[in-house]
């Protein structure tokens, strides 16, 4: 297990549960944050890093299950694995529906926490990959004159050239034109690949 950059953020109100876990995940490299309650965590400014928060189900104000449902909406969301001494299988089965990694149960072993949190900091490094990728084309299709996204919408719905002059009322070489820089811009290489980026953000019309 690499530690790296990466941080795990803790939620209990049980101060040696929080001394004993921080203390597990240095012995394989990882760095921990120990919170008391969520609205501890709320206040604190996250780095910009691979994470995941282990989160106690039953916790002073705010509850586990409270607190995954607030920070469901952050960009990227972070991934949970929830910790409980009274654990039930509805809580789990909500927990677990509304995206956490794992739910164990308290005592649990070493091995099966630490695997779960790699599970989750893979996750959430996966994910923040996605959003890195996504913000690129984002900031390419940006890029692209007003014209050369009319161009694009129409060539990725499969119009011909020909087509896509027609509807724009403009010369054929123009629209070649066009889509030979937004080719380029996009850094696509086929039509395919322009469909799969169109598709990555959400450009294509609904299929009926």
């Amino acid at each position: 297990m690499s530690g790296d950059d990466a941080i795990v953020f803790i939620v209990d109100d049980d101060p040696s549960m929080c001394e004993a876990l921080t203390r597990l995940l240095g012995t394989v490299g990882l760095r921990a944050e120990a919170f008391k309650t969520p609205q501890e965590f709320l206040k604190t400014k996250r780095p910009d890093a691979p994470s995941c928060l282990v989160l106690d189900v039953r916790l002073p104000g705010l509850s586990g299950l409270d607190l995954q449902r607030e920070l469901a909406n952050t960009d990227p969301p972070i991934q949970i694995v929830f910790i409980t001494a009274h654990g039930d299988i509805p809580m789990t089965v909500q927990a677990l529906k509304a995206g956490a990694v794992d739910f164990l149960t308290k005592p649990f072993r070493d091995q099966q926490f630490l695997d779960a949190v790699q599970q989750a900091i893979d996750r959430d490094r996966a994910t923040r990959r996605q959003w890195a990728d996504l913000a690129g084309l984002r900031r390419r299709y940006e890029s692209l004159t007003q014209r050369e996204r009319e161009v694009m919408t129409l060539v990725v719905t499969g119009l011909l050239n020909k087509q896509i002059a027609a509807q724009l009322h403009t010369s054929e070489a123009t629209v070649k034109a066009h889509r030979a820089q937004l080719m380029r811009k996009m850094e696509a290489d086929s039509v395919a690949q322009l469909v799969r980026i169109a598709e990555e953000l959400s450009l294509l019309p609904p299929r009926r």
